[in-house]
């Protein structure tokens, strides 16, 4: 069902609205903890997250602002685990940001302005509203790594971010730019028309479609567009790398799908063998380069690499019969993965913040070391959460990456085996610096003078309902995968 509604916007709207209004609020609050400033940008965000769930639950697909913005399942869908993602990652950061003079209003109104940019990124449906949300997600995030004005390492991470994500906004703008020159319309679906009429010039469109790509790898920080993703990790205060690592994935995700499956469905042959060249390159040197890390965070940022080049696996496989591409299980796949790996990064990260104390980053994978002795329960949630990267059953990661690999095969299981069984092999190689953590934490005496760690606090609850979700989502991700399936499935179809 399609209508024509102004109305399409009001999550935005609302949100933008709430932002502001935490923005303004945060001027008359003199409480050194900022907890009416916390309060409300956590309620403002669980508005925003019911609005966009209760219109997954209709179904509806409606279009607005003269058809430059789309309102479907798919878009509400990633933008409620966006809103949720972003709603746990302030949570877990709260008592981190606290003890680093960053618990300010900036912190909490950029965190809601980064999620509009998500949130009009997943629902654009023309190329000027597609980088629009781009921009204000990244700028946002630019700001936010920078936060910490005196530390010289996050300055560092701030200028490298913003230099390497200008360039790769840089790449995306240009090859929508010559999109737009072939195609004459800035509209996905009118590029999708075009392209399948076969009145654009082939040349033009390839050189654009190589830029688009390369700018789509550089969000996502898929290999060889990777190299921004260990140092902004690792520089940036813990707290601002959980931003990034978790609710902007999904957005990188939406954006892909609109703009290559939505839109240049026609050119699927040439960037799928591209997706593919980025996947298998991810994995690599992701899982290779990950073994020599020290550094927890800079071992995450190498992880989140090769996660990556799983996920494009399954961007890659679908299934081309004329101008039409598969919906089916090669997509869905791909979504429940970003939400599987979304899942899991916002607990093993916001362990990291649990651990930290003032003056002291709990970053080296030495500072785990006895952790089983020190903290039993934190140790074994730690361990649910590098089992589920690994793909160890029964957590979600597990199902995510059979359900990925379950995609590849059953496209073309001729052209696809070897693909799989390299996948397959360099998760084993992965699976050494995930169970060298476990190892550390439940085999390794720990430092002399260890503090006791708190265990007591909200967060630690919080903690553990996530440690319990990635297991309940691996047991039953029927639920979820339905869901998925459901929302690609009614995008696509408009």
């Amino acid at each position: 069902m399609i209508e024509m509604n102004w109305l399409v916007i009001y999550p935005e709207l609302l949100l933008l609205v709430l932002a502001c209004a935490v923005a303004l609020v945060d001027l008359f609050v003199t409480d050194p903890k900022r907890r009416p400033t916390f309060w409300l940008a956590q309620a403002s965000l669980a508005v925003v997250a019911a609005l966009h769930f209760s219109y997954v639950q209709g179904g509806v697909t409606l279009y607005g602002m003269q058809n430059m913005v789309v309102a479907d399942p798919m878009g509400h869908l990633l933008a409620f685990f966006a809103a949720i993602a972003t709603m746990v990652t302030i949570a877990y950061a709260q008592p981190y940001i606290g003890a680093r003079e960053m618990l300010k209003g900036e912190f909490f109104s950029l965190s809601m302005f980064s999620l509009l940019g998500i949130c009009v990124m997943v629902s654009a449906n023309n190329f000027l509203v597609v980088y629009l949300g781009l921009e204000l997600m990244s700028l946002s995030l630019y700001a936010l790594v920078a936060l910490r004005r005196d530390s010289a390492v996050a300055t560092e991470a701030a200028m490298k971010y913003f230099v390497l994500g200008a360039l790769a906004s840089g790449f995306l703008l240009y090859g929508l730019s010559m999109m737009y020159g072939a195609t004459g319309t800035l509209e996905i679906p009118g590029v999708f028309d075009v392209i399948g009429k076969g009145e654009a010039n082939g040349t033009v469109l390839v050189f654009g479609l190589v830029f688009i790509v390369a700018g789509l790898g550089f969000k996502l920080g898929a290999a060889p567009f990777h190299m921004w993703v260990p140092d902004v990790y690792h520089g940036a205060p813990t707290a601002v790398t959980l931003l990034i690592a978790g609710a902007p994935k999904l957005a990188a995700f939406g954006m892909t799908i609109r703009l290559l499956v939505e839109g240049l469905l026609g050119l699927a042959v040439d960037w799928q063998q591209m997706l593919l060249v980025m996947a298998v390159v991810s994995l690599a040197i992701g899982n290779f380069a990950a073994i020599a890390q020290s550094n927890l965070k800079r071992m995450l940022a190498y992880s989140a690499i090769a996660q990556m080049g799983f996920m494009l696996l399954a961007l890659a496989s679908g299934v081309v019969s004329g101008n039409t591409l598969s919906a089916g299980n090669a997509y869905s796949s791909a979504m429940f993965y970003m939400v599987a790996y979304t899942l899991t990064t916002l607990g093993s990260i916001g362990l990291l913040m649990l651990l930290s104390r003032e003056g002291f980053e709990s970053e080296d994978i030495n500072d785990l070391a006895g952790l089983g002795r020190r903290a039993p329960w934190m140790a074994g949630v730690m361990a649910v959460f590098m089992f589920s990267l690994t793909g160890i059953p029964p957590t979600v990661g597990f199902y995510a990456k059979l359900a990925v690999l379950q995609a590849l095969i059953t496209t073309n299981i001729d052209l696809y085996l070897w693909i799989a069984v390299a996948a397959v092999l360099l998760s084993l190689i992965g699976a050494f610096y995930y169970l060298r953590v476990i190892k550390v934490m439940f085999f390794d005496e720990p430092p002399a003078g260890a503090p006791a760690v708190s265990q007591g606090s909200g967060v630690s609850a919080l903690l553990a309902v996530n440690g319990a979700a990635v297991l309940l989502l691996g047991i039953m991700p029927g639920g979820l995968m339905a869901m998925c399936r459901d929302a690609i499935v009614k995008a696509l179809a408009t």
